[in-house]
């Protein structure tokens, strides 16, 4: 498990991150939803995106399982971040989409295809779902943290059995100017309605 990790450097982590620049990420996910769209902020960190689709006019709810980086999320953003990990999240609504940027990574390979599904439960039919991941294969350890590493044959896999269906996927640098040498995975999905499965 990686929380420890970011309840022991939320400070930290919160200053490297809440204002990285992520404006190009945005406009892959954004035109793709109406006008005050419900987005679920998945493992939100600093709070950076769910505070910019805020700013945009959407209507956000998010989470993360480290207590100490929740609180300073809420701060940021102004409103109640939850605590919770991707598989106990519940939720009595359903969202237009799904933003989880550089987080699931810390999910163990194994179990990445039963958050996926428990995840794109909260999504209405035709509900989109951003993830991103280190590009790569494997998992990688750094810092007390693990890294579930995605290339494009791990990310076909994931869903296989999933109601997600690939909308685009693309490469990208890293966002933070010290890391532009690590690659990432960024892939959107939909979620299919009953009469597409």
């Amino acid at each position: 498990m990686s929380v420890p990790y970011y309840d022991n450097n939320a400070k930290e982590f919160f200053s490297s991150t809440y204002q990285v620049d992520a404006s190009d990420l945005y406009e892959e996910f954004l035109p793709l939803l109406k006008p005050q769209s419900l987005i679920l902020d998945a493992g939100c960190g600093s709070g950076r995106d769910t505070l910019a689709f805020i700013q945009s006019g959407f209507k956000v709810t998010a989470f993360d399982a480290s207590k100490d980086l929740a609180e300073l999320a809420s701060k940021h953003t102004g409103q109640t971040v939850a605590v919770a990990e991707f598989s106990n999240f519940q939720s009595n609504i359903l969202f237009d989409a799904i933003w989880a940027c550089a987080s699931l990574l810390h999910v163990p390979p194994l179990n990445l295809p039963d958050v996926f599904n428990h995840l794109a439960s909260f999504l209405k039919p035709e509900g989109i779902f951003y993830c991103s991941f280190k590009y790569g294969s494997g998992v990688t350890s750094r810092d007390g943290r693990q890294f579930t590493n995605v290339d494009e044959n791990t990310l076909q896999k994931i869903i296989l059995n999933t109601s997600l269906k690939i909308h685009k996927k693309w490469i990208t640098r890293d966002l933070r100017t010290d890391r532009k040498s690590e690659k990432w995975m960024n892939a959107i999905f939909y979620k299919a309605s009953l009469s597409q499965n």
